[in-house]
This record gives structure tokens, C-alpha cells and sequence, in this order.
């Protein structure tokens, strides 16, 4: 469900090496959903910096969902919080459908403090100016949906 009673951040910098990086494993990944997520000096619902992108294995090795496998979530929890780093971004790909949270991503919606950033390998989700895939982030608390606008 997405409602107007936005809980912030309502824009935050993606920077441009971290993007690259999420979209060359979108690609690489390719025919399945990719998943990663992106390492910050806090998670973005309390201010903090992207830093870096860690990709992950998916899991599931499904076209249709992701789940970062268990092995990568507890190496990354724990370099994170050994670094006093924190989970900025949760990141998938959708290979055929728009960067936009799906029923099931919302319902396994976990990290309420992070952003869900989604690529869209689906040539009709192309940005006009670029021509590269579609990437936008969203929070999603509670089953809410609020779309959070990236800048680099």
C-alpha cells in the first residue's frame, strides 16, 4: 500500500560507483533476480552515507524472487557492525518488471530502517536520459510503501 504520510528520507545520494556496481550485478546475475545490499555509515532512515555495494548470492536462484543467502547476511552483519557500518540498502533486481516493490518483497520487508533500492533489468523501465536500468529505493515500514528519490 502506498500512502502520502512519508516517513523520510525523502531523497538521499546514490553514488554513482555504487550504482554501477548494483547494475553490473543485476546484469551478471541475469536471468535471476541479483540481491546485495549497500554498506552505510548508518541506515538511511537515521541519516547515513551510502558507502559501498556487497553483492550477495540469491539464494532462491529464481527469475521470480531473491533471498540473500544466509551465509553472505551473517558475514555482512558482522563486518558491518564490527566496522560501526550499518545496512544503508537492501538491493534486488526484477528482470522483467518495474524497479517497484512486489507484494512478496513487501511482505519480507525486514529492515524497516533501511531502503529497498530496485533495479529493472525490463527494457521498457529504461531512464530516458541514460538508457541504463531502472534504479529506485523505497522504505517500506509497516507494509507502506514510500518512494525515496535518488541523486547521485
Amino acid at each position: 500500500m502506498v500512502t502520502d504520510d512519508h516517513p523520510g528520507p525523502r531523497e538521499v545520494a546514490l553514488p554513482e560507483a555504487v550504482r554501477t556496481a548494483i547494475v553490473a550485478h543485476a546484469r551478471a546475475e541475469y536471468p535471476n533476480e541479483a540481491c546485495g545490499i549497500v554498506i552505510g555509515t548508518a541506515a538511511a532512515a537515521e541519516g547515513g552515507r551510502a558507502l559501498r555495494f556487497a553483492p550477495t548470492r540469491n539464494g532462491a536462484a529464481s527469475p521470480l524472487r531473491y533471498e540473500i543467502d544466509s551465509g553472505d547476511l551473517l558475514r555482512l552483519t558482522l563486518a558491518a557492525d564490527d566496522a560501526d557500518e550499518a545496512f544503508w540498502a537492501i538491493v534486488h533486481s526484477h528482470v522483467r518488471s518495474p524497479a517497484r516493490p512486489s507484494p512478496t518483497d513487501i511482505g519480507l520487508a525486514f529492515y524497516p530502517d533501511a531502503l529497498y533500492v530496485l533495479v529493472s533489468l525490463a527494457e521498457t523501465e529504461t531512464d530516458p536520459v541514460t538508457g541504463l536500468p531502472g534504479v529506485r529505493a523505497w522504505r517500506i515500514v509497516d507494509g507502506n510503501v514510500f518512494e525515496v528519490a535518488l541523486t547521485s
